[in-house]
């Protein structure tokens, strides 16, 4: 498959996972595959993890899992790095959110303009 077809399939599929669930089950689908590609039971991986073989199976079966046991399944199958970086870099579709992105790179809290921190002033 050529860069740009790979390209174009990841951003069709962007648009393909519109929920949360779906979104869910089709990392529970992935994690599966790359379980079963490497050999490893449900057993096996929950015990690399450390976690229940419970929450693995849940995870696989229904799409619902803890982020603490997301991570200790990333971290298990060597994806860690993929997770930790999920939100590294800001992200943006339109000129105006870059712009406001870039305003407030650096800040610690949003404040919206109805909602500003009040002052007080002794009388």
């Amino acid at each position: 498959m050529r860069p740009e077809t790979a390209n174009i399939l990841a951003l069709i599929d962007t648009y393909t996972l519109p929920s949360a669930d779906d979104t869910s089950m089709k990392m529970a689908e992935d994690f599966r595959n790359r379980r079963i590609e490497k050999g490893i039971t449900r057993e096996e991986i929950a015990k690399m993890a450390g976690i229940a073989t419970s929450n693995v199976a849940r995870f696989e079966q229904k799409g619902l899992i803890s982020l603490k046991n997301l991570i200790g399944l990333a971290s298990a199958l060597g994806y860690l790095g993929e997770l930790k970086n999920l939100f590294a870099e800001a992200k943006f579709s339109t000129m105006e959110e870059l712009l406001t992105i870039r305003k407030n790179q650096g800040k610690k809290r949003a404040c919206s303009a109805t909602n500003k921190p009040k002052t007080h002033h002794n009388d």
